[in-house]
């Protein structure tokens, strides 16, 4: 259950960070709120620090498969799955199957 919130909540952060940054290029409202959109950092920093809360947890305290969880939900919104980017993900998985089985 702590892993399925952390993935949510990296989702939710992940999403809405690129609303806030992505905005300005497609919205005509969002270059020219700019401090509104800094404002929004506050709840997305809070998205932040509960995903990786919940995801150390579920790991028993490894805080590595929280970053590489993070990365891996982070690349479906910025470059899609291209075979650098499977590569990548397939590398943080073995990392992180090593950091999590391996005793």
């Amino acid at each position: 259950m702590r892993l399925i919130l952390g993935l949510l909540f990296f989702l939710g952060a992940h999403l809405i960070t690129w609303f806030q940054l992505n905005g300005q290029f497609i919205w005509e409202w969002f270059k020219h709120n700019n401090f509104v959109l800094a404002l929004c950092g506050i709840p997305i920093s809070y998205l932040y620090i509960y995903a990786t809360k919940y995801t150390v947890a579920h790991f028993d305290g490894t805080m590595w498969p929280a970053r590489f969880i993070g990365f891996g939900v982070g690349i479906f919104f910025k470059e899609g799955i291209t075979l650098k980017t499977l590569t990548s993900l397939l590398l943080s998985l073995s990392l992180i199957f090593i950091q999590v089985f391996w005793k």
